[in-house]
């Protein structure tokens, strides 16, 4: 069963629009968003196990140049 998590982006200022594109260029990643708040952009993550989220999560969007942080919440249901 797949497993669906969101992924909150702190971007360095001005990175915004590039990180989006990086991050939505990634396997798994379905959508990245930017909005506005306490969090640049949200990412939406489907992949077949929870290794894969923390796979895209800490090794591929923490590993690009321009994220300051990361959080990540899995979806329950």
């Amino acid at each position: 069963m797949p497993v669906t998590a969101y992924i909150m982006i702190k971007a360095n200022t001005g990175e915004a629009d590039r990180l989006r594109d990086d991050i939505e260029a990634l396997d798994g990643v379905e959508h990245a968003y930017i909005v506005a708040g306490d969090v640049d952009i949200i990412a939406k993550v489907s992949v077949e196990s929870p290794g894969e989220v923390k796979d895209v999560a800490a090794t591929k969007i923490q590993g690009i140049h321009g994220v300051e942080d990361t959080q990540t919440y899995i979806a329950m249901d």
